[in-house]
C-alpha cells in the first residue's frame, strides 16, 4: 500500500475535534502547505473558524470521507470511543493517516482504526495551547512526543518538522511515563506557583508576581542547567530549624499546603543528598523535622 505523503500533492487534512490543539496543528499544516478540507467542532466553532477561515464544519464521517490525514484531537479519555465508534459505524479508514494528539496514548489507542487499515500516528505537541492564533508561534521549535508503527516513523517525523517543531521518539510502553514526568513538571509547576503566591498575598506582599517572577526564573534555568546542583534553599543547606519554622507557620496559615511541602522537601533533601550538597548529618535531623511535622 503505498502511504498518502507517497502520492502526487499535499494531503487534505481534516479535524474531529478542533478544539485548542486541534485547529492549531491544522492551521500549521496549512501553513506548511497542506489543504485543511473539513473539521468538526461544537462548543470551539467559533474558536476554530478564526484559525481555519473557510474551512466547512461536517459531521465526524464526513471529514474522515474528505481527508487523506485526520487529526483526531479530542479528550483523551474519549479517544478510545471514538475509535471504536468510526469503526463500528462502518467509516471507510483504508490507506488514511490518523493522527492524535494526546501525551499519554500511543497508538495502540486506535486499533480499531488499524485493524480496518487506517495508518495510526501519536504526534503529542510539548506545550500548553490556548487556541489563539498567536499558539501557532509557539510550535516554532517545540518537541512533539511520536510514537508510530516504524514504517510510519519517517512519516509522523516529517509532518512534526513541517510544523516547525522537533520530533522526539517515544516507545509505545513508555508513553504514560514521558506524559506522567510532562504533568509532574508543568501542570503541578503552577500549582505550586499559584499556591506561593496566595502564601506571600498573605504575608503581605502587595505583588507576589512581580517577587516571584525573577527568583523562579533563575530556578528554572538552574534547574535545565545544572539539575540537582542548582538547587539552593533550606532544604538543600540543612537547615532543620528554618524548616520547622515553616511548617509552624504554613500549618498557621494554610493547613493544607503542609502535605505537599513535606513531600517535596523530602524529595529535595534526597536530591540534595544524591547531588552532594546536604551532609548526611544535616540530613538526619532535617528528616527528622519533616518526620515530626506529619
Amino acid at each position: 500500500m503505498d502511504l498518502p505523503t507517497q502520492r502526487p500533492g499535499r494531503l487534505k487534512v481534516g479535524v474531529v475535534g478542533a478544539g485548542r490543539v486541534g485547529a492549531v496543528l491544522a492551521a500549521a499544516l496549512a501553513r506548511a502547505g497542506h489543504r485543511v478540507v473539513a473539521a468538526s467542532a461544537v462548543s470551539s466553532r467559533p474558536r476554530a473558524e478564526e484559525l481555519l477561515p473557510g474551512v466547512p464544519f461536517l459531521a465526524p464521517q464526513e471529514v474522515v470521507a474528505a481527508a487523506d490525514l485526520v487529526l483526531l484531537t479530542v479528550p483523551d479519555d474519549a479517544l478510545a470511543g471514538l475509535a471504536e465508534g468510526m469503526a463500528a459505524a462502518g467509516v471507510e479508514v483504508q490507506g488514511k493517516l490518523f493522527a492524535h494528539a494526546s501525551g499519554r496514548h500511543g497508538t495502540a489507542v486506535l486499533a480499531p482504526l488499524t485493524r480496518a487499515g487506517g495508518l495510526p500516528l501519536a504526534l503529542h505537541p510539548v506545550m500548553t495551547f490556548t487556541g489563539r492564533t498567536d499558539d501557532l508561534e509557539r510550535l516554532t521549535g517545540i518537541s512533539f512526543g511520536v510514537t508510530a508503527p516504524g514504517r510510519l516513523r519517517p512519516v509522523a517525523e516529517a509532518l512534526v518538522v513541517e510544523m516547525g517543531a522537533e520530533p522526539v521518539w517515544i516507545e509505545e510502553e513508555r508513553r504514560t511515563t514521558y506524559h506522567a514526568a510532562l504533568a509532574l513538571g508543568a501542570n503541578h509547576l503552577i500549582t505550586l506557583v499559584v499556591e506561593s503566591f496566595g502564601l506571600l498575598s498573605a504575608a503581605g506582599v502587595a505583588e507576589p508576581g512581580r517577587m516571584l517572577g525573577p527568583l523562579l526564573g533563575a530556578a528554572l534555568d538552574n534547574a535545565l542547567r545544572l539539575g540537582g546542583q542548582g538547587l539552593t534553599g533550606p532544604v538543600a543547606r540543612g537547615d532543620a530549624g528554618t524548616v520547622s519554622d515553616h511548617l509552624d507557620a504554613l500549618k498557621a496559615a494554610e493547613p493544607d499546603a503542609v502535605p505537599g511541602y513535606l513531600a517535596l522537601a523530602r524529595r529535595t533533601a534526597d536530591l540534595a543528598l544524591d547531588s552532594g550538597l546536604l551532609k548526611p548529618e544535616d540530613a538526619e535531623r532535617l528528616l527528622g523535622v519533616l518526620a515530626d511535622g506529619r
